[in-house]
């Protein structure tokens, strides 16, 4: 019993030794593992979006193990993913340098600079630098954590990010416009089968609704939207809503007489070849299209003389001239600028009107144009352009032959029509929605595998919501069944020294 006795104890301090030798080793393996996992979770939060800023660091270690501990962990996150490569890149890196063609090797370039414009953001946040308030992995720079939370984690919801205009940062606007606000016009356009099937302008204003066939949208959702956005009507119809531009709202706009279409517009700018700090003459103001165009191309350096025989046509032409500017200041924050007298008057006896005058262009949109250019033609730069606008042919020929009596030193250099045609340009989709595929020639040797092959196409198809391969989908391209018709001959006339 003796003897027992003191080998017990032992197997029992023995036993007690190693299960204490054990669960220290056990302590030891599993707060190694818990850093471990804690280091690991901290490089994944940095890489996919939140930030860990770790300040449970031990008191009683010292700041050259710090340092080491946190020169390690930006260089584990400054450690950039390996990206996939692209097709070019896989195919390219098979063949020899000098196989590969200029346009190869350049598009490669472009591939490798842009990935690394796309990582770039990583590496410069672990390089930046570090506050003096004993805190060495707190970020400064662009990006900065809220102060004076004592959390460990800060997400990157929480963080201020301060735009930096080298870093080429896409707005949600255009350069210089604002969000869409009341009081300016816009242009809602619903799309079906790649076709406008509704368009129409409006003016945004408070508590009012954008009514069509396919539903309505209330004014109020529309403003602080920015402009080219999808907008569902209250029955899921997207409607597109954009920004009026200068052609939208002539075209669009409340007129008096016919306007000077946008297509015959441009063609006589050019004919007159108005350039900024110019000065124009304009006869037949009408609803105001032809002033706001000459308007904007002469800028606030130039001026433009609108003259009108008829009241209400000049009232109508202020109105819309005074709402396109109205509706620009609120898009760009900036005034039209105000170039444009009208004027109540006839040309071919406001001799005062002209005194003393000289014009670099002139428009003339009237139905007698060779009745005041006895009037005007003195007041015209030599060298410089008359662009008269006329309905009919038989217009024209009274022109030439009022030039010829009168004997003005006009020269005509074009007699112009300018014709448009729209173009249906689409896929080829079929009633079920699938897509059309095109039948390649078949040779009389592979005739039977070539009907076999196209029996199970045909069954199988390809939907509207696949992709099929670039040039499998072949295209109807044929002019639009409804085009625009005639609207006026232009005539280009020059003042010539005799």
């Amino acid at each position: 019993m003796a003897v027992q006795m003191p080998f017990s104890m032992l197997l029992f301090v023995h036993r007690l030794v190693r299960s204490c030798t054990s669960s220290q080793r056990h302590h030891r393996q599993r707060d190694v593992l818990v850093n471990f996992t804690k280091g690991i979770q901290e490089i994944r939060r940095f890489s996919t979006g939140p930030v860990k800023f770790n300040s449970n660091r031990r008191e009683d270690s010292d700041s050259s193990a710090q340092s080491d501990k946190s020169t390690s962990r930006q260089a584990l996150v400054g450690r950039r993913r390996r990206r996939p490569l692209s097709p070019l890149e896989r195919i390219s890196g098979l063949l020899p340098p000098d196989a590969l063609s200029p346009e190869v090797v350049q598009l490669r370039e472009q591939s490798q600079q842009e990935a690394e414009e796309g990582t770039g953001i990583l590496g410069s946040v672990t390089h930046c630098t570090q506050e003096k308030s004993g805190h060495p992995e707190t970020l400064v720079g662009e990006q900065s954590a809220p102060v004076g939370d004592k959390s460990d984690n800060y997400h990157v919801s929480d963080i201020v990010v301060t735009p930096n205009p080298s870093r080429g940062l896409i707005s949600a606007t255009l350069p210089g416009e604002r969000l869409l606000t009341f009081g300016e016009f816009l242009v809602a356009e619903y799309y079906k089968k790649e076709q406008v099937e509704f368009k129409k302008m409006f003016r945004l204003q408070t508590s009012n609704h954008l009514h069509s066939n396919w539903g309505f949208i209330s004014h109020d959702d529309i403003a602080g939207q920015p402009a080219g956005q999808v907008l569902k009507t209250h029955i899921g119809v997207p409607i597109l809503i954009r920004r009026a531009s200068l052609e939208d709202f002539v075209l669009h706009m409340k007129r008096g007489p016919a306007i000077a279409y946008p297509k015959d517009a441009a063609t006589m700018m050019m004919m007159m070849d108005v350039a900024e700090g110019d000065s124009v003459l304009e006869s037949g103001s009408g609803s105001g299209a032809m002033s706001l165009f000459l308007s904007r191309a002469v800028g606030s350096k130039g001026s433009v003389l609108s003259v009108e025989v008829r009241q209400d046509h000049l009232k109508r032409a202020v109105l819309n001239y005074n709402l396109w500017r109205t509706s620009w200041s609120l898009r760009r924050g900036e005034e039209w600028p105000d170039n444009v007298q009208f004027h109540n008057a006839d040309l071919c006896t406001a001799s005062s009107l002209l005194a003393g005058q000289g014009f670099h262009a002139m428009a003339l949109d009237l139905t007698n144009p060779q009745l005041v250019l006895p009037a005007v033609t003195p007041h015209l730069h030599p060298g410089a352009v008359c662009a008269i606008y006329l309905a009919n042919i038989t217009q024209v020929v009274d022109l030439l032959e009022g030039i010829r009596f009168a004997v003005l030193p006009l020269l005509c250099e074009h007699i112009v029509e300018v014709p448009i045609r729209h173009w249906l340009v689409t896929s080829a989709v079929q009633k079920n929605g699938q897509y059309c595929t095109r039948k390649a020639p078949i040779l009389q040797a592979e005739e039977e595998e070539g009907e076999w092959r196209g029996a199970q196409t045909d069954k199988e198809g390809l939907t509207a919501d696949e992709h099929p391969a670039f040039g499998s989908v072949p295209y109807i391209a044929r002019p639009r069944p409804h085009q625009p018709s005639h609207t006026a001959f232009l005539v280009k006339l020059r003042k010539c020294v005799p």
